[in-house]
């Protein structure tokens, strides 16, 4: 009688070793979707931020922008986060400096003259 008892021992052992198989494919997934939401959402979102800084930090007087809004003009002063742009001979317009949307390069400007 007492070989029967071991042998139900020995069968609740065996199921606490597939206990740790089970956990193993309940977290493996979800490693795997952080995986995949870091290598196509967070990361392409870092490096997209972190282009608009460093184009945020080279504005300069007299570069041409485009807001936002889609507003064009020319930086006509910038601090750290105010920026005044010229819209036409006599129109001046401030901004704050998150605001501006892209930069126009002047390559591009004097091509469409």
């Amino acid at each position: 009688m007492f070989g029967k008892f071991e042998s139900f021992e020995f069968a609740a052992g065996a199921g606490g070793a597939g206990g740790g198989n089970s956990i193993l494919s309940l977290v493996l997934p979800l490693v795997l979707m952080f995986a995949i939401f870091y290598f196509l959402l967070i990361r392409p979102q870092q490096k997209k931020q972190k282009t608009r800084n460093s184009m945020l930090s080279a504005l300069k007087k007299g570069d041409k922008v485009v807001t936002i809004g889609g507003l064009h003009g020319t930086i006509m002063e910038i601090s750290d986060d105010v920026v005044v742009l010229r819209v036409n001979d006599v129109t001046k317009l401030t901004f704050d400096r998150n605001s501006i949307s892209h930069a126009i390069s002047t390559s591009s400007a004097e091509s469409d003259k």
